[in-house]
């Protein structure tokens, strides 16, 4: 459950699937990597925050509109669990966070008169460097 948003359990679809690479054994008998599913448009979220994490441009969210996560960092199935719903709240989060717009501001007199005398004294350093003709 995100700190905002209660995301109601029949719209999570998991499932334990083979975890990849190392384990030994353990790896080719036990179902410990857990699968996420999470479709954006059928769910209970605001439309809002609907709208902005289908904007997102994150790889686990397809062109329909699901978010896939997959968890097997761990050995035990609970710990890919958690670990699953974890990474979905905190992209829930994400999108659900609102920027506030920024006020364009303008640089003050005194900082404007900094550049102006850094590029007059960098002017000054390439006159020197130009090469001087005699009369």
């Amino acid at each position: 459950m995100s700190r905002r948003h209660a995301i109601p359990d029949h719209e999570i679809r998991l499932s334990a699937i083979r975890a990849q690479g190392a384990g030994g054994q353990n790896v080719n008998k036990v179902s410990s990597a857990i699968h996420l599913s999470f479709d954006i448009r059928s769910s209970s979220l605001p439309e809002a925050v609907k709208q902005r994490l289908l904007a997102l441009r994150d790889k686990r969210i397809d062109k329909d509109g699901v978010i896939h996560i997959k968890a097997q960092e761990w050995r035990t199935q609970p710990k890919n669990r958690e670990a699953a719903l974890r990474r979905l709240h905190a992209l829930i989060e994400q999108a659900s966070a609102v920027r506030k717009p920024r006020k364009p501001t303008r640089p003050g007199k005194a900082a404007n008169r900094r550049r102006l005398d850094r590029k007059t004294r960098r002017g000054q350093i390439k006159a020197l460097r130009r090469r001087h003709y005699e009369d």
